[in-house]
């Protein structure tokens, strides 16, 4: 169709139309990533100064109790039982590095001293009881954060090591520029203690104050640390923007503009059977050997080839078209799985996940009752994996579905636990089986103690509660070995096996 009325237009001008409508839908979809980026960043920003409130909370938490363990100690004399007690204190206590006792402003018995003098002055402590100082005589140039507790003329100090601050500060947000003020003293993620001002960031500045303790955090990003998120998180977006740009262009020369729906293309998809499922497996982690396997659903697409599943699960969640894709992919591993299920060791392990789309009736209990129905009685237990993309209300048809899966032998788990909002209240209104531990903090085993611990307390965790446990993301030796040696009961991850199509998966099982 023609652009105007006019009659043909010159090749010239019938290109720089077709430019310029091509380049309408690029320009205003930068804008549109360049706002929701911001947006993004402000979010990151906020739950960064909040995450790091309540890390440092934790640990001023220890040192409270350390110190207040300890204040009826003060006065009386600095003998070995008193330095064994503050040296008590410095061992039970997490972030604690130091304890000293303070009568009538003398600092008069220390744990790593031992019997000293120094003078205290409590003018130092921002509301009589946090100090950020930059070093003393044993460590210079090392911050320190001193907790002071007082009663009269008596008083207790705790010392937090710098070490343990500046951990947060840089691992609590890898892209965050995170700093902790303490009165005129601030300290950034270089260890480094300075005076005031504190600068402000440049892109998403947030400033958290603490409501337990006299200290404030901000946090914020670089400049041009937009165009940088926006890099990291938006190429696939950026591709889909040329493509629609490319398209206007050609639709302004050539056809009548129209718009298509994505909705209808994945329903012609699942018409086509274009979504299939990939299989990873999982081991035990006593022994290594196939317990069982996770689905994952890919897009073969005529054209395209192999969609990644971020680019179309979202929206498939927000569709609604979820549910029947989940259906059909639950069918094609039992049609795939179950002629070798003789083959697997007795209650192999089957992983699919599940939304809160399919909460909403009881048919996910049918298309499990059909699933299970194919394979040999105690030859599989179905697992279903709860993710958090969408909240999972507790209804009573939530309840009634749960209660109806479990009567049929299939789990519950939660998936990438302790990543999203909702993962303790998961566990606290339903019945589940299961914790996946999120691959991020599998990846910071041997490198991050503060992960580390957080990793150690989710295992903690699973053990009192008497519910199994899934890591996932075993990419190293190293990595396997430690979370053999706290008990995890089964591990997936590229060390075992990357996701799989079902031919495939079936000779490597064979194989193990």
């Amino acid at each position: 169709m023609p652009l105007t009325v006019k009659g043909p237009q010159k090749r010239s001008t019938r290109a720089l139309r077709t430019l310029l409508i091509g380049l309408l839908p690029v320009l205003l979809g930068m804008i549109i990533l360049y706002l929701q980026a911001e947006r993004a960043l402000l979010q990151s920003s906020q739950q960064t100064a909040e995450e790091a409130i309540r890390q440092f909370d934790l640990m001023l938490d220890n040192s409270d109790i350390a110190a207040r363990v300890l204040l009826p100690l003060v006065g009386e004399p600095c003998d070995e039982t008193r330095q064994l007690a503050l040296r008590d204190q410095v061992t039970r206590r997490p972030f604690v590095r130091s304890t000293n006792l303070v009568w009538r402003n003398d600092n008069y018995c220390s744990s790593l001293l031992g019997r000293f003098s120094a003078a205290l002055d409590p003018r130092d402590y921002v509301d009589g009881r946090l100090w950020l100082m930059n070093g003393n005589p044993i460590t210079p140039d090392t911050a320190l954060l001193i907790y002071r507790l007082s009663q009269g003329e008596r008083s207790a100090l705790a010392t937090i090591d710098g070490y343990h601050l500046t951990n947060a500060l840089r691992l609590i947000s890898r892209y965050a520029d995170l700093k902790l003020q303490v009165g005129n003293s601030w300290l950034s993620a270089d260890g480094k203690v300075h005076g005031l001002p504190v600068p402000s960031a440049p892109v998403a500045h947030q400033e958290l104050d603490s409501a337990r303790y006299p200290y404030r955090v901000s946090a914020g990003f670089p400049e041009g640390d937009v165009w940088l998120y926006m890099k990291a998180q938006y190429p696939p977006l950026f591709s889909l923007l040329l493509f629609f740009g490319i398209l206007s262009g050609f639709a302004g020369h050539w056809w009548q503009k129209r718009s298509s729906s994505p909705s209808h293309e994945l329903q012609r998809a699942l018409g086509a059977a274009e979504f299939i499922p990939y299989f990873q497996p999982v081991v035990r982690g006593d022994t290594e050997q196939w317990a069982g396997l996770e689905v994952l659903m890919r897009w073969k697409h005529p054209k395209e080839g192999l969609v990644r599943p971020d680019l179309f699960i979202p929206f498939a969640e927000h569709s609604g078209l979820i549910v029947p894709m989940t259906r059909s992919l639950m069918q094609q591993t039992a049609q795939l799985l179950a002629p070798n299920a003789s083959s697997f060791s007795d209650n192999f392990h089957i992983g699919i996940n599940i939304t809160a789309s399919h909460c909403h009736d009881l048919q996910l209990l049918d298309d499990c009752r059909d699933f299970l129905a194919q394979f040999p009685a105690g030859k599989v237990v179905l697992v279903l994996e709860l993710t958090e993309r969408e909240l999972v209300e507790p209804t009573a048809m939530t309840h009634k579905l749960f209660e109806e899966l479990h009567k049929l032998g299939v789990m519950i788990a939660i998936d990438d636990f302790g990543t999203g909002h909702s993962s303790l209240a998961y566990l606290r209104q339903f019945n589940v089986d299961y914790l996946k531990i999120d691959q991020s903090f599998v990846a910071m085993i041997g490198i991050d103690a503060l992960s580390r611990h957080i990793l150690d307390s989710v295992i903690e965790l699973s053990a009192k509660l008497d519910l199994g446990i899934v890591a996932e993301g075993v990419e190293t030796l190293e990595q396997r070995d430690y979370l053999a040696g706290k008990g995890v009961d089964f591990l997936q991850g590229y060390l075992f096996g990357r996701p799989m199509a079902g031919d495939e998966f079936l000779t490597e099982l064979a194989r193990h």
